[in-house]
C-alpha cells in the first residue's frame, strides 16, 4: 500500500478529566527531498501504530488548543485551534519530518529534523458541532503534500461531552438529485405497449484538454515555465481517458542548477510530478531534457491509491539551456503498462528563464517536420501552376501559327 496508514484516536482531557479535544482522522506524506547525487526522490512517510500524542492541550477562551501527535523515527505532526464566543477553526499545521530515518528517506542529502509549517483551510465549525470530511484533502507546501481522510474532529468539547451535532466538509456535501416521491400530479400508471429497443448511440470522442499555464518562482524570480493540455490514459481495469482541468490545477515544485520538478496537483486526488536534468552539465553546449515521470492518483473517498506510476528513463522534450521546448502537436510519454500521459500544445523552460516568459523555442520533430511540408507544397502547387501556364501559352502559340498558314 502506497499510503497505507492506521488510523490515530486522540482524545484530551482537562485537569478534572473532562473530555475537551477529540480527533480520530488518517493521513499521510508524501515529501520530495534530495540525494546526495543532486537527485530528488520521492518519499512516503504514513503514521504507524505506535502514535503519541504529548504536548496537546485543551485550550480556553484566550488561549489556543492544540492537538499534537509523534510517530515513527522523530517525526511529529501538530495543528492548533482558536475559537470566537460561536465558532471554533484550526490556523495552522506544523510538521517536522527526520530525514536522518533512512527508511524512508534513503542516501537523503538534507540529514536531520526539518519543519514545515502552512496555513490550514478548515473553515469556521459553530461550537458544539463535531466536524466531519470522510473524502480525501491535502495541503501542499514546501515539496509536502499532507493527505487527510475519514476525519472526524471537535476542538473546545463543551461540558465533556462530543457534540452530537455535525458540520460536515464541502466534499462530502451530496450532488445527486433528490428523489422524487410520486405523487398524483407526477405518477405514471405503466404501459403494456410494447417499445422498440432504444438506437445504439456513437460514444463522442474525448476532447482535447485545455492548455493550462503553470509556473514556479526561486525567490521574486520566475524558475520555471510551463504551458501544456495533459491527458491522462489509464488501462487499469477499463481503459480510461482523464483531462486534467488547468482551473483546479495547482503547481508547486523546485527549481535547482541542474534539476528541476514541477508537481501538478489537480485538486481531485491526482499528482503529477515532471523531473527535468540537464545533459552534459560541464560542457559548452548544455541541454535539458525530461528525465522523470511520476503519477499518483488516490481515491478521493478514503486516500488509498488507485494507481502508482513512475519512470525515471523517459530522456525525451530536450533543447539547447536558455531556449523553450515547444511541441504543439500530440505527443505521448509511456510511463508503464498501466499508465500513459497525452500532452497537446507542449512549450516548457525549466531552466534560465528571463523577464518571465518563454525564450525561443526549438521545436519537436513533428512540428518542424509540418512547417517544412508546408513551403514544399506550396512551392509544389506554384511550379504545377507556372507549367499549366507555360503549357497553355504553347498550346496558344501552336494555333496561331496554323491561323497564318491558313490565310
Amino acid at each position: 500500500g502506497f499510503f497505507q496508514s492506521y488510523a490515530v484516536e486522540v482524545e484530551v482531557r482537562d485537569a478534572s478529566n473532562a473530555t475537551c479535544l477529540y480527533a480520530q482522522w488518517m493521513m499521510s506524506f508524501s515529501i520530495k527531498y534530495e540525494t546526495n547525487s543532486s537527485d530528488y526522490k520521492n518519499a512516503t512517510l504514513s503514521l504507524g501504530s505506535g502514535v503519541t500524542h504529548n504536548g496537546s492541550t485543551c485550550g480556553n477562551d484566550t488561549q489556543a488548543a492544540l492537538l499534537a501527535i509523534q510517530f515513527g523515527e522523530g517525526h511529529s505532526w501538530s495543528v492548533n485551534f482558536t475559537k470566537t464566543n460561536e465558532t471554533y477553526q484550526s490556523d495552522f499545521i506544523t510538521f517536522t519530518y527526520n530525514t536522518n530515518d533512512a527508511a524512508v528517506f534513503p542516501d537523503a542529502k538534507r540529514k536531520g529534523p526539518i519543519t514545515i509549517v502552512v496555513k490550514d483551510t478548515m473553515r469556521p465549525v459553530q461550537l458544539n458541532n463535531v466536524f466531519v470530511c470522510h473524502n480525501t484533502d491535502s495541503v501542499e507546501a514546501e515539496n509536502v503534500t499532507q493527505i487527510f481522510w475519514n476525519l472526524t474532529l471537535q476542538a473546545f468539547v463543551q461540558n465533556g461531552t462530543i457534540g452530537k451535532k455535525e458540520s460536515r466538509c464541502d466534499a462530502d456535501t451530496p450532488t445527486s438529485a433528490p428523489t422524487v416521491v410520486p405523487t398524483a400530479a407526477n405518477k405514471t400508471t405503466p404501459s403494456t405497449t410494447t417499445l422498440s429497443p432504444a438506437p445504439t448511440t456513437t460514444p463522442k470522442p474525448m476532447e482535447n484538454p485545455v492548455t493550462g499555464n503553470y509556473s514556479l518562482k526561486s525567490g521574486n524570480k520566475t524558475c520555471l515555465l510551463a504551458s501544456v493540455g495533459l491527458q491522462l490514459n489509464v488501462s487499469q481495469d477499463k481503459p480510461l481517458l482523464i483531462n486534467i482541468n488547468p482551473k483546479t490545477t495547482s503547481a508547486d515544485g523546485t527549481c535547482g542548477n541542474t534539476s528541476a520538478t514541477l508537481r501538478l496537483n489537480d485538486g481531485n486526488s491526482r499528482f503529477i510530478d515532471f523531473i527535468f536534468v540537464i545533459r552534459n552539465a560541464s560542457a559548452s553546449l548544455r541541454k535539458f531534457y525530461l528525465k522523470e515521470v511520476n503519477v499518483t492518483l488516490l481515491n478521493h473517498l478514503n486516500g488509498s491509491v488507485i494507481l502508482s506510476a513512475d519512470n525515471n528513463n523517459i530522456s525525451k522534450w530536450d533543447a539547447t539551456l536558455g531556449v523553450s521546448y515547444m511541441c504543439q502537436k500530440e505527443q505521448t510519454l509511456e510511463i508503464n503498462e498501466k499508465l500513459k500521459i497525452n500532452t497537446f500544445n507542449l512549450r516548457i523552460q525549466p531552466f534560465l528563464v528571463k523577464e518571465n516568459k518563454f525564450s525561443i523555442a526549438e521545436e519537436c520533430f513533428a512540428d518542424s517536420d509540418l512547417n517544412f511540408l508546408i513551403p514544399i507544397a506550396v512551392g509544389m502547387a506554384l511550379g504545377f501552376l507556372i507549367i499549366l501556364v507555360f503549357i497553355s501559352y504553347i498550346i496558344g502559340r501552336r494555333k496561331s501559327r496554323t491561323g497564318y498558314q491558313s490565310v
